[in-house]
């Protein structure tokens, strides 16, 4: 935004510092002058002794030094109040070359401003925090750009293989490409609508209403229970009622997405789910286990970045994206929710969604 030039808060400062001591100084002089003459008898002789003063001369002799006090007054503000500003504003100035830094696309600069704690500083710790997450989040979302450009070429490369194999051997099995070409499209669009929904979650794009948390774990589980029986992975679902706030939608994407992870990443036979609601003091809480193999911290914690996955997966016939817990991340926190994921001592995961709960209504 273009401004008209004006004077810079140093400036601003030192003249503030300067007028407020004249003023003080000028408040001092005519206090001293009330004094003289209230005090001060009009003519000589009237002192302690014979060449006492009268007021006459007390005017004539305090009238130039009063001029010389307001001088060195006035010089003293503008020369210490210019030093004292500067001094001031030294910590703005570090903020500002680092703000004209980050604007070139540089964030891996930092203030850390030295000292104890103030208004500056705090600004400065404030803008350190505000890099730093800006800086994960393009790290994060140029990592994103790149597999995602690199699982949707997939697809796209299978395709242009198959229709140049057809082309050059055209007696070749119809029905065969067609279901080969099927499967690869089917897994391009489902990579497609996970990238648009992450997105919207992103994007907090929905309105949000009351929301039972266990009736969208029933629904969840009620839909993927042919799929559980289908691998032999048992699903127990059990809790209260759990009022949260939110996209209903979004909330049922979320649910299936743990549970079908759960039957996916599983034991081969004899596998269990077990997906639980409860409410705390002032949140609700779904929890999702599930039997498998045994995770170690330091993988757990790369899960939820797109494009990763745990473990072998036991059931292949789901191809997956590798964003269903990335997914579940982000409509998390456009929930304002938080995600936890901790190993299960016996092998398989424990994953915990807590949202913030409907505050009760009191009686009437």
């Amino acid at each position: 935004m273009d401004r008209a030039p004006g004077l810079s808060v140093r400036l601003k400062l030192t003249l503030s510092y300067a007028g407020f001591l004249m003023v003080a100084g000028t408040l001092l002089l005519a206090t001293v002058w009330v004094f003289l003459l209230r005090y001060v008898p009009d003519q000589a002789g009237f002192g302690p002794g014979p060449f006492s003063p009268g007021r006459s001369d007390l005017q004539k002799a305090f009238a130039p030094r009063a001029a010389q006090a307001l001088t060195f007054l006035l010089v003293f503000g503008l020369v210490g109040g210019w030093l004292l500003a500067g001094r001031m504003l030294a910590p703005l100035t570090r903020i500002t070359d680092a703000t004209r830094i980050a604007a070139t696309g540089s964030l891996s600069h930092r203030i850390r401003l030295e000292g104890r704690s103030d208004e500056f500083r705090e600004l400065a710790d404030a803008f350190d925090a505000m890099l730093a997450r800006l800086e994960a989040h393009i790290a994060e979302q140029q990592r994103f750009a790149a597999n995602a450009s690199h699982e949707l070429r997939t697809p796209l490369a299978i395709t242009q293989t198959l229709l140049e194999v057809a082309r050059k051997d055209p007696s070749r099995d119809t029905v065969e490409l067609l279901d080969r070409l099927h499967v690869v499209n089917t897994r391009a669009i489902d990579l497609t609508e996970a990238l648009l929904l992450l997105s919207r979650a992103d994007q907090r794009s929905f309105a949000p209403e009351h929301v039972d948390l266990s009736l969208v774990a029933e629904e969840a589980t009620e839909t993927l229970l042919p799929f559980a029986e289908k691998h032999g992975v048992t699903i127990e679902t059990s809790g209260v009622i759990t009022p949260a706030v939110g996209s209903p939608a979004l909330l049922l994407q979320l649910v299936t997405n743990l549970v079908h992870n759960a039957i996916v990443h599983n034991l081969p036979d004899h596998g269990a789910v077990w997906v639980n609601t409860s409410v705390r003091a002032n949140t609700v809480v779904l929890t999702v286990e599930n039997t498998g193999e045994g995770l170690t911290p330091q993988k757990i914690s790369a899960l939820t970045e797109p494009f990763q996955r745990g473990t072998e997966r036991i059931h292949t016939d789901q191809a997956g994206v590798g964003l269903g817990l990335a997914i579940v991340k982000s409509i998390t926190h456009a929930h304002d929710g938080t995600l936890t994921l901790t190993p299960r001592s016996a092998g398989g995961i424990r994953i915990t969604v807590e949202l913030p709960a409907i505050a009760p209504r009191a009686n009437s």
